[in-house]
């Protein structure tokens, strides 16, 4: 059981050496990703569009 207590406290005390990011930062950070993940989208949506075009005139042949 002290096994368990004191890998909690160890959990705890690294949690306070944390760098945890500024506000300004953070809000960087969450554009950085919402754009990212939406320029994947639509290039990965363009990509299937493609491929299925593509696949469906290689069928009709």
């Amino acid at each position: 059981m002290s096994s368990i207590t004191q890998f909690f406290r160890n959990v705890g005390s690294e949690i306070r050496k944390v760098s945890w990011p500024k506000k300004k930062e953070l809000t960087g950070y969450t554009i950085t990703v919402i754009t990212t993940v939406f320029f994947l989208a639509i290039f990965f949506t363009v990509v299937d569009l493609g491929i299925s075009s593509l696949v469906r005139w290689v069928l009709s042949l």
